[in-house]
């Protein structure tokens, strides 16, 4: 009996945490093949940008982002030669910022 719980508990840990070091939606592609100046990973929007919730322009608009806007971004995606989007996240403060606030999503180049 106590063989069969310590072999439970060692497969429900790892089934736990084996799953965090696995990219999520296939490979991820480096920020650096797209030579962002100096290796960027945080923006600040120059022009009202919408946020998409995936990386197509038929998608949902979750919202318009202002000029201004800081953005770390946590992923791109490269649909073809000139369409390249970013998985981005919004600068803010968690704690004190309602939970169900939008604060990631796509924006296209």
């Amino acid at each position: 009996m106590i063989n069969n719980f310590l072999k439970n508990f060692c497969l429900i840990t790892f089934a736990l945490i084996a799953p965090i070091t696995l990219p999520a939606g296939g490979i991820q592609k480096s920020l650096n093949q797209n030579r962002f100046p100096n290796n960027a990973r945080e923006i600040i929007l120059s022009s009202n940008t919408s946020l998409y919730s995936s990386p197509c322009t038929k998608a949902r608009e979750l919202l318009v982002l202002d000029i201004g806007t800081s953005l770390s971004i946590l992923r791109n995606w490269k649909v073809s030669e000139n369409e390249i989007w970013l998985r981005v996240e919004l600068a803010s403060i968690k704690l004190l910022e309602d939970p169900h606030k939008i604060t990631k999503g796509w924006i296209k180049m």
